[in-house]
């Protein structure tokens, strides 16, 4: 169900919340200076074309992000799942989230851990309808943002969010 309330208003997770603030604080910065290289990216990945902001909805994101996805370099054992969790408006931008939950059953094993991926989408009503959206992602329990086309995708990062969670199950004993 989509909802159209401010930030402050709705009680979200700490990782798509911290998105939403992070675009925010970008896009404020950005009226500033161009958007420089950030320093904590690690190399390039292959990017794809986003929709623009006037082409935009949510199954268009969710489509985008599925093809984007598919540029990641991981064992095909990787399957995910991908929902479309909220909308919301803040200043000039509309904000679209999504998780991808991510894991690799086996016939062995079907029951998995998994290791979740956050996207925000912002859809800007200032920029030119014709300019793409602008995309970032995070990964669960992460403070680190990714940019599509400037971070390139570890597959790593999933098998150790995994291993973490699971080290958490045994040391709690749940």
């Amino acid at each position: 169900m989509e909802e159209n309330r401010p930030l402050s208003v709705l009680n979200y997770t700490t990782e798509t919340a911290h998105l939403a603030k992070t675009l925010l604080d970008r896009r404020r910065l950005a009226l500033q200076q161009e958007r420089d290289t950030s320093a904590h990216t690690e190399g390039t990945s292959v990017n794809i074309s986003w929709a623009a902001c006037k082409d935009f909805t949510v199954d268009v994101g969710k489509h985008q992000i599925g093809q984007y996805i598919k540029t990641w370099e991981v064992q095909p054992c990787w399957i995910y799942s991908l929902d479309f969790l909220y909308t919301t408006e803040e200043d000039c931008h509309t904000f679209y989230l999504y998780r991808a939950r991510f894991s690799t059953p086996s016939p062995q094993k079907p029951i998995q851990g998994t290791a979740s991926v956050y996207f925000v989408v912002d859809v800007s009503k200032v920029k030119p309808q014709a300019a793409p959206v602008e995309v970032r992602f995070v990964l669960e329990a992460s403070r680190l943002v990714h940019t599509p086309g400037r971070t390139r995708f570890r597959e790593s990062w999933l098998v150790d969010i995994i291993e973490s969670k699971t080290l958490l199950g045994r040391a709690v004993d749940l």
